[in-house]
């Protein structure tokens, strides 16, 4: 595959999931809004294993490893063309030997800049503005970064492959950087797009390319409300004993269970019917309908049919 492409000064961005689903999030509304088609899935089976089988209405049905599939957009500026790996899961034994087999692959795509997005945990307010935290491989990208006036890691480390891809693309001579949204660490367990925005905002201009990121400004607003609403009530039952904010909040507000085994309700089925449809005339529209599917927990049953939105026409 990498011999049939034929790309200009790509960029390759990873994600995979992680605290508040902020780098996975930022990938699919990335893939999304640049109306990315798939071209390949990268395979490394040999470094992961099945860790449960799937039960479909009493039936025991053997599980799929993790996937890691490779998202393309043709820049028509022609400055930099994007890469994008979106990531199920991280191999729980062999990062380093991973991340090799994805660097080398890179390279064959003559990927000359490697990019990862992550969450950064802080004290901050869910009502304030998301920081960028950042660390590059490279002295000329730090001066590029504090251009940017992001939040320079100065000690500490980047765990899992967010990090460890970017050392090995180091050692093969690949810029690298990460770029690390900030959320709340006390609901470091449920999705802040905030966060997922901030660090797209900073990569579209490293980036020089324009994203629309009205519908992803508008989901980060209305968890930022619901969740200061949250720490308000807390704030005034201060003094009185009870759970910590994060166990307070109800995470089923936002993925609810698919009711009827599995099924959907006929509104909610009427409605993915209806995304669906708009995402078919214009991919763009595709976030709207990936939040959906995840609001109603149901993303996994329809991921084959809405990767095939991104499907390569030629």
């Amino acid at each position: 595959m990498p011999n049939e492409m034929k790309l200009h000064q790509p960029w390759f961005v990873a994600v995979w999931p992680g605290m508040g689903n902020v780098a996975l999030a930022a990938g699919y509304y990335l893939m999304a809004k640049l109306g990315m088609r798939v071209f390949a899935e990268f395979s490394a089976k040999e470094l992961f294993d099945v860790e449960h089988v799937e039960v479909k209405n009493g039936l025991i049905r053997t599980g799929r490893m993790p996937r890691s599939r490779l998202f393309i957009w043709n820049d028509p500026a022609r400055v930099h063309d994007i890469v994008l790996l979106i990531g199920e899961a991280q191999p729980p034994l062999g990062k380093y030997a991973f991340c090799h087999k994805l660097i080398e692959y890179a390279q064959e795509l003559g990927v000359e800049r490697v990019f990862t997005f992550a969450a950064m945990a802080t004290q901050m307010h869910p009502e304030h503005p998301s920081r960028v935290f950042s660390a590059a491989t490279a002295e000329e990208s730090l001066d590029e970064l504090k251009r940017q006036e992001l939040t320079l890691l100065e000690d500490g480390q980047i765990g899992g492959l967010n990090g460890v891809l970017l050392g090995v693309a180091a050692e093969a001579g690949l810029n690298g950087t990460c770029l690390l949204g900030e959320m709340p660490h006390i609901f470091a367990q449920l999705p802040f797009p905030k966060a997922s925005l901030a660090v797209l905002q900073v990569f579209s201009t490293m980036a020089g390319i324009e994203i629309d990121f009205a519908e992803l400004s508008e989901q980060a607003a209305a968890i930022e409300q619901r969740l200061g609403e949250l720490l308000a009530q807390v704030e005034r039952q201060m003094g009185q004993e009870g759970p910590p904010p994060e166990e307070q909040f109800n995470p089923e507000q936002y993925n609810p269970e698919p009711s009827d085994e599995g099924r959907l309700a006929p509104d909610d089925e009427r409605r993915v019917e209806q995304l669906f449809k708009q995402a078919r005339d214009d991919r763009s529209k595709a976030y709207e309908l990936k939040s959906e599917l995840d609001r109603l927990g149901v993303f996994k049953d329809y991921e084959d049919r809405f990767l095939d939105l991104f499907r390569s026409t030629g």
